[in-house]
């Protein structure tokens, strides 16, 4: 077997803002969990390091009129950087593993297959002595798949990182620990130097649950504007800042019985434009454009830089379908992308 040691990483102060927070719940669960398997438990706290580069990174691209993913960037700059090295640093270990529904090509390298070793600690070594880039490959369970959640991270940190899960279904590892007295709380550290959280917790990273639009309001100031009709420009209804409404939301509106959908904003006006249907045509764009493009592999795919188009398929949320696109590279590194078919709410941040 392997050497197994559980962290707990403390990313968010409760006492930064009122809301609830169940970061000691979740600190107590994880314990509890190192407990049953009888391995060594940690903490490690990255408080700082989460409000300076992703929080702080949150609030900024909010203000900007964009909506971002705090998952992806707390992936990037905290659990595969910061907790990464501190594994390595401090806790001596060769990789982490954490709860991902996700997997790597190395996981198919002959030498990670080997059984009944003395030492299971070389395959590890032997995964970072690999030459070839590591790919990023979806999950078993493809309703599940978290690869764009990862789709940050580098490829130094990739080739340290096991996913035991990648092959597995959310049913299964259900079962796995309720066969392992862990029923009251679906929460895994088996396997690695990393833990995933309790539950399917909807809030962001690290934070927990809580009503987002007062959350944002503790930290970024009221910017009162107009609900407007995208089809005739009338004043639908009055809001608390643009910033806190996304692409494909549904708008509130006082007064009015049917569903309205955010189509766009105005950061200068302070405009919330709005549709009466959720499949509004305004919803839907086949281009877009991207300047923060970020190869897993460090470089360009080989026939994008030859052609200067490529053909591929494009996850731009969470447990989307994959939609066939094709990738025209620019000469300044940005890449355009068009869509075969129009997806809805495409949006600036994701």
């Amino acid at each position: 077997g392997y050497q197994v040691t559980g962290v707990f990483m403390k990313n968010w102060d409760p006492l930064d803002e009122q809301g609830a927070c169940s970061i000691d719940r979740d600190c107590e669960d994880a314990y509890r969990v190192c407990q049953k398997l009888d391995i060594p438990f940690h903490q490690v706290s990255y408080v700082k390091e989460y409000w300076n580069e992703v929080f702080s990174d949150l609030l900024k691209e909010y203000e900007l009129g964009r909506t971002p993913n705090p998952d992806i960037v707390c992936n990037k700059h905290i659990k595969f950087n910061y907790f990464l090295h501190y594994a390595m640093d401090n806790l001596g270990a060769d990789a982490i593993a954490t709860g991902h529904y996700a997997r790597t090509s190395l996981e198919d390298e002959e030498v990670f297959q080997q059984k009944h070793i003395q030492r299971p600690q070389r395959l590890f070594r032997n995964r970072f002595e690999v030459r070839n880039s590591v790919k990023l490959l979806q999950g078993a369970d493809l309703f599940k798949d978290q690869t764009f959640f990862l789709s940050q991270i580098s490829q130094d940190a990739l080739r340290k990182t096991i996913f035991p899960l990648g092959d597995l279904t959310k049913s299964f590892v259900k079962k796995i620990a309720a066969e392992h007295g862990l029923h009251h709380m679906f929460f895994l550290c088996f396997y690695g130097f990393n833990t995933t959280f309790p539950f399917q917790s909807m809030g962001v990273c690290f934070i927990g649950e809580r009503n987002f639009e007062n959350f944002l309001l503790e930290y970024l100031e009221p910017q009162p504007g107009n609900f407007v009709s995208i089809e005739d420009k009338k004043v639908m209804g009055t809001h608390q800042g643009w910033f806190l409404y996304t692409i494909g939301q549904r708008a509130r509106l006082a007064g009015l019985k049917d569903a309205w959908f955010v189509v766009d904003k105005d950061v200068s006006t302070g405009d919330v434009f709005v549709a009466p249907t959720t499949d509004h045509p305004a919803l839907y764009r086949d281009l877009l454009r991207t300047n923060r493009v970020h190869w897993i592999a460090e470089e360009p795919p080989a026939e994008l830089v030859r052609d200067k188009m490529m053909e591929c398929h494009l996850r731009f949320r969470h447990q989307m379908p994959l939609v066939p696109c094709v990738l025209t590279l620019n000469q300044d590194g940005s890449v355009w992308v068009t869509l075969v078919k129009p997806a809805r709410a495409i949006t600036p941040g994701q």
